[in-house]
C-alpha cells in the first residue's frame, strides 16, 4: 500500500515553469515505478512520464519531450516533474501514479495507486 499526494500546481503564462512533487507514504517506495498522467476536462487520462526504481529509464510522451523532466529521490519518498515551457495545451490535472510492475509503463491500466491530482493551468 502507498498514498500519493501532489503539490505545486497554479496557474503559468505560456513559457513559465513549474515543480511538481508527488509525496508518497510506506516503506517500500523504492520498489514502485512512478508515472505522471495528465487529463483534462471531456478528454481521457494521458500519460506524461514515468521513471524506474532507482530513477533510471526516464520516458516521456512525444508532446512534452524535451520540455519535462521527471526525477525521484527515494530517501525522500518523493518524485517530482519539472515542467518548463509550458503551453496553453499543457493545462490539466495532473496525477502521480505508482505500479508494482517493472517496466516503461505508458498505460493507466498498469497502475495501481493514484494521487488525487493538481491542477495546472497555462494561459496563453
Amino acid at each position: 500500500q502507498v498514498q500519493l499526494v501532489e503539490s505545486g500546481g497554479g496557474l503559468v503564462q505560456a513559457g513559465g515553469s513549474l515543480r511538481l512533487s508527488c509525496a508518497a507514504s510506506g516503506r517500500t517506495f523504492s520498489s514502485y515505478v512512478m508515472g505522471w498522467f495528465r487529463q483534462a476536462p471531456g478528454k481521457e487520462r494521458e500519460f506524461v512520464a514515468v521513471i524506474g526504481r532507482s530513477g533510471s529509464s526516464p520516458y516521456y510522451a512525444d508532446s512534452v519531450k524535451g520540455r519535462f523532466t521527471i526525477s525521484r529521490d527515494n530517501a525522500k519518498n518523493t518524485v517530482y516533474l519539472q515542467m518548463n515551457n509550458l503551453k496553453p495545451e499543457d493545462t490539466g490535472v495532473y496525477y502521480c501514479a505508482a505500479s508494482s510492475i517493472e517496466g516503461v509503463l505508458t498505460s493507466t491500466r498498469y497502475y495501481g495507486y493514484w494521487g488525487q491530482g493538481t491542477q495546472v493551468t497555462v494561459s496563453s
